[in-house]
């Protein structure tokens, strides 16, 4: 079984519950394939969050996989600057290769 230090990220200042995962969520397109440049509030937030660090109960994910999520059910968290959104396993429908 893994320790609690290799199943999160290291310099991560959240540790998640059992049932939880925390990810960090892609940045948008700020282009189109065309060229165009698309305004903040024109661009997509993506589904697609890289995990940086997964509670206990976790079986199917790892650290460092992509996630697509529903994107409804998550909870978004703001800590130092840096913003992070919580799902539950339960919640990721697939990883992306």
């Amino acid at each position: 079984m893994m320790s609690a230090e290799s199943r999160s990220y290291m310099s991560l200042n959240i540790q998640p519950l059992p049932d939880y995962l925390v990810a960090k969520q892609e940045e948008s397109e700020t282009k189109t394939a065309s060229g165009l440049f698309l305004t903040e509030n024109a661009q997509e937030k993506p589904k697609v969050a890289k995990v940086l660090a997964i509670g206990k109960n976790i079986k199917l994910l790892k650290v460092g996989d992509r996630i697509i999520y529903k994107s409804y059910s998550t909870t978004d968290v703001k800590i130092d600057s840096n913003e992070y959104i919580l799902v539950k396993e339960e919640d990721v429908l697939a990883t992306v290769k």
